[in-house]
């Protein structure tokens, strides 16, 4: 609102036309770079302005931007996932990564884990309050299972599964910045970030045509269309349970 304000100092506010205002955008998305998102919220303020101050009704419908097509996810390939994961020489680092590409977890949901979400008995792992408040089982890879074993003997956690100084759960900017570390190491020339695993999880799991509604529940997904982005690289025609981390 101030930077409406300052742009018509000298000018009438309640005999301003649309073309003014209009003009007034252009102006900030060519000096600014304004995102899709600011500019919404600036058109909606200056409307509510007009309501409140003038009680007058500004048609701004017009000025909202038009929605930005969300492009596909990016992924990485089954190749350099192996290539990444062999740079890993510590432990309790390749276990993490181990756990959010062969589970496909959010990096949040990973640092929230406790050594009761481990299920080796029934080959299984337990995320607890993920998105949404739901909770959601997993399974456990064996390659996984068998990392965690060697972690847990070298470590010994008291509470979290993964944790940091003091006993406090490990950090989500630790875990990405030892993504980007091994991701230099293993020469892979793209942004590879923890969530950039989860979704060459999804992608992984669609290419060994596991069915799609069960992609949805591994992902803790709400709506089958978020789930159905990673159809990109696969039709998915039946049901396949061999987990992506096994097959490396």
């Amino acid at each position: 609102m101030a930077k409406f304000l300052v742009a018509f100092a000298s000018v009438d506010l309640e005999q301003l036309t649309l073309e003014q205002i209009t003009q007034f955008l252009v102006s900030l998305q060519k000096r600014e770079k304004i995102s899709v998102a600011y500019q919404k919220q600036i058109v909606a303020t200056i409307a509510k302005f007009y309501q409140l101050y003038y009680n007058k009704h500004l048609d701004l419908t017009v000025l909202y931007p038009h929605k930005k097509a969300k492009p596909l996810p990016r992924y990485l390939t089954i190749p350099e996932v192996k290539r990444l994961l062999n740079q890993c020489n510590n432990i309790k680092h390749l276990c993490i990564l181990n756990i959010l590409y062969g589970c496909g977890l959010r990096v949040s949901e990973v640092v929230s884990l406790k050594i009761i979400d481990i299920d080796s008995a029934a080959m299984r792992l337990m995320v607890r309050n993920a998105k949404g408040q739901k909770d959601r089982v997993v399974p456990l890879p064996k390659t996984l299972l068998d990392n965690l074993r060697t972690y847990y003997m070298a470590f010994r956690p008291k509470h979290f599964l993964f944790e940091g100084q003091k006993g406090a759960a490990y950090s989500v900017k630790s875990i990405q910045q030892l993504t980007k570390k091994y991701a230099r190491m293993a020469q892979i020339n793209k942004l590879v970030t923890p969530h950039i695993l989860r979704h060459s999880y999804a992608t992984h799991q669609l290419e060994n045509v596991v069915n799609i509604r069960y992609v949805q529940e591994l992902l803790g997904h709400n709506s089958i269309k978020t789930t159905e982005v990673y159809t990109h690289i696969s039709k998915v025609t039946q049901n396949s349970l061999v987990n992506p981390l096994d097959k490396l």
